[in-house]
């Protein structure tokens, strides 16, 4: 049988009830499609610490607030590193790369454990982590499942996020606005000020709109601010987009809004 792709994935979350109860039937729906013991989504940035958003039943969630805990195991590496961490057997683990982590793991009886970073650009959002009682790899079919979701799972936190900006006529959703301020962007039309962005990240990264908004939204959500706030910078220049491990740079505070910006002038 053919593993379900992100697309299907989220159409069927889609029908499952409101946007927040989506990660919880996101691992759900992935522990029974990986035929693993237990799934743990986390929402976490390399500079941040995170939190567990998601977690099945059994040690899913033990494991991730173990992972928190002590700072260290596949979830953690994963986001460094950008790249899957699989571990067919944490045993072996023990005196090497989180030996904290795999006895804490293997006294509760999780020998495998495999984490897929969610990511949006170079920035990470978040991990998706399976778990497993028996020590193994997965097979080619559960890791392309496990793949799927962890796209899916990527695209639940952008909304997520987005969710709680703007209602579905715009408006915002959070913390009063904060671009009133004498040296921010002054908001009339609140799109208008995310799409002027997009547009200015579009041309720093050599990007399409859809693919800058998407960096836009990745990187609010994982500095923890409203897409809103992200795009008054990008706007007034204090924040650029690049293909750097972080993602953005800060630039001077001291520049105009409407000045030009030498990097774009010489692209």
């Amino acid at each position: 049988m053919t593993p379900p792709g992100a697309a299907d994935i989220l159409a069927g979350l889609a029908g499952a009830g409101p946007v927040t109860t989506w990660p919880g039937h996101l691992v759900d729906r992935c522990r029974t499609a990986t035929l693993v013991s237990g799934v743990g989504l986390a929402v976490m940035s390399t500079a941040t610490v995170g939190s567990v958003l998601a977690a099945t039943d059994g040690h899913a969630q033990e494991m991730e607030d173990l992972q928190f805990l002590l700072g260290e195991g596949p979830c953690t590496e994963a986001i460094t590193s950008g790249r899957p961490v699989l571990v067919p057997d944490l045993s072996r683990q023990a005196d090497r790369r989180w030996p904290a982590f795999t006895a804490g793991a293997t006294e509760r009886g999780v020998l495998a454990s495999f984490a897929f970073p969610l990511q949006v650009g170079a920035v990470g959002i978040g991990v998706l982590d399976l778990y497993d009682g028996s020590r193994g790899p997965l097979s080619d079919r559960q890791y392309a499942a496990a793949l799927s979701f962890a796209d899916a799972a990527t695209a639940v936190l952008l909304h997520l996020q987005y969710d709680r900006v703007e209602s579905e006529d715009g408006a915002r959703t959070r913390s009063p606005d904060r671009l009133h301020q004498s040296d921010r962007v002054e908001v009339v039309d609140r799109r208008a000020v995310v799409h002027q962005a997009a547009g200015m990240i579009s041309v720093q990264l050599g990007v399409d709109l859809a693919t800058a908004l998407l960096r836009l939204r990745g990187h609010a959500f994982g500095a923890d601010r409203s897409v809103l706030e992200v795009a008054g910078d990008v706007v007034v220049r204090r924040l650029r987009f690049d293909d750097s491990a972080a993602g953005t740079v800060q630039t001077s505070p001291g520049t105009a809004p409407g000045a030009p910006d030498p990097a774009e002038e010489s692209s």
